[in-house]
């Protein structure tokens, strides 16, 4: 009667140290998974910048080419 209570005991054993692995996977994934949201808001704000940059630098050459066209025409 012993021997089903030590293979009980033993499944026990591996089913609690499984559960504690999946336990530890979820921390780990859970911080990568905030790291990567946090990388993803990072990018979004730079990607935000650079756009900006770019509608700027965009503006400023049409500009540009307004003034010389209209130097060319009084010309």
């Amino acid at each position: 009667m012993n021997e089903p209570n030590a293979v009980n005991a033993i499944d026990l054993s591996a089913l609690e140290k499984r559960v504690d692995e999946l336990v530890q996977s979820l921390s780990e994934l859970s911080q990568e998974n905030a790291a990567l949201r946090d990388q993803q808001g990072n990018l979004i704000a730079e990607r935000a910048a650079l756009i900006e940059k770019s509608e700027l630098a965009r503006s400023r050459v049409e500009s540009m080419i307004a003034r010389l066209k209209a130097m060319e025409i009084s010309t």
